[in-house]
């Protein structure tokens, strides 16, 4: 069980406040659920019926993206079109048995034209089979932590027991953004690929300032879904809105008010030395102790941030290798938890090759042993 050694590490707290009064009360939606996410610390700063599982049309397509770019299949591959990727209803690039497209061509038809039949493509080709890629999408769900979230098909058309949360597709698009090709993807307004031409659909692209992606979605069964992202200043926020029949005023507003309450302030740095620990058996007595990583979170004013570090054990063994995780940082906005973000020992530690006989012995040692 890891035990909290603020005394074992300097500076064992980190405070930081944020003058003023707080964020402004958010603005109200169209949408039977929302959720608008700080994309760098996962951090929730408005809700309205976030784990509500709903039908959610094309927006599954982030899923499908994804899935597809972590299975291993290169953008370069040419698929050829099985007789039963072809003829999907809705959006289409109307592919043909036989047709021969590269992978990249059928990902950004899938992102921008919201092609079902390259939804059905992808998936078979990527994952052997439809179903054994939609398998691969809901064990990539599991491990984002999508707990309102099945998927049945790859393309969001609607069929019984397929729906996520507006949380959940907040949690997808982080990991979407995190994705350097689909965030690309996601971003682009239009594109020529060969003999195809594809125009995004996701007006934000040109009517908001800073967004950058990232999917439309609309069924009857659902209504209007938008998965959208945008950046400014440093601050990037992601916004979700199922069955919202003004989805792009939502996105607007609550965006906007996102931007103008909310600010990025840095909590952890990469590489940060916190303290040091004791080293029993090495040729220094103590390692340095560092962060793995950095963290940024959105704070309001009069907003507090602190940061504990919570350590494995209170004593180490040598060898230590640098990087070796010896326990974690704890962020908390206004004291509930936000994030942990894993510390390292900063520097390799060898053992002590002398032993009892000191350092005189042990090259004794080692002249006699060549």
């Amino acid at each position: 069980m890891k035990r909290l050694f603020s005394i074992a590490l300097a500076a064992a707290l980190l405070w930081a406040a944020l003058p003023g009064a707080g964020a402004e009360r958010a603005p109200g939606v169209s949408a039977a659920s929302a959720v608008l996410m700080d994309a760098d610390s996962g951090r929730v700063l408005y809700e309205k019926d976030g784990h509500t599982r709903r039908p959610i049309a094309s927006i599954t397509k982030l899923m499908t993206a994804l899935t597809a770019l972590e299975s291993g299949h290169s953008l370069d591959e040419t698929v050829t079109v099985a007789r039963e990727w072809t003829g999907a209803e809705g959006s289409s690039l109307y592919l043909r048995p036989g047709e021969r497209i590269p992978l990249e061509t059928l990902l950004y038809g899938l992102m921008l034209r919201s092609g079902n039949d390259a939804a059905l493509a992808i998936a078979g080709w990527c994952g052997g089979s439809v179903e054994g890629f939609v398998a691969q999408m809901n064990q990539k769900a599991r491990e984002l932590g999508m707990e309102d979230t099945a998927f049945i098909n790859p393309n969001g058309l609607n069929e019984e027991g397929h729906y996520s949360s507006a949380w959940d597709m907040a949690l997808l698009a982080r990991a979407c953004l995190d994705n350097e090709i689909l965030a690309k993807i996601a971003a682009t307004r239009s594109i020529t690929l060969g003999t195809y031409t594809f125009t995004n659909h996701n007006k934000l692209l040109w009517r908001y300032e800073g967004c950058i992606g990232l999917k439309t979605g609309y069924t009857e069964g659902s209504g209007r879904t938008l998965v959208s992202a945008a950046r400014r200043e440093g601050t990037t926020l992601i916004c979700v809105t199922l069955n919202a029949p003004s989805d792009w005023a939502d996105h607007t507003a609550l965006l906007d008010w996102g931007f103008a309450s909310y600010e990025a302030r840095t909590l952890a740095r990469a590489g940060e030395r916190v303290g040091q620990l004791p080293v029993s058996g090495g040729l220094i007595p103590v390692c340095p102790v560092e962060t793995a990583g950095a963290l940024t979170a959105a704070l309001a004013a009069g907003e507090t941030a602190e940061v504990a570090y919570e350590l494995d054990e209170t004593a180490l063994e040598a060898p230590v290798r640098a990087g070796t995780r010896v326990g974690e940082a704890v962020c908390y906005v206004n004291s509930e938890e936000l994030a942990r973000l894993p510390l390292i020992a900063a520097a390799d530690v060898p053992r002590d090759q002398a032993g009892p006989s000191g350092w005189l012995g042990g090259i004794w040692e080692r002249i006699t042993n060549l």
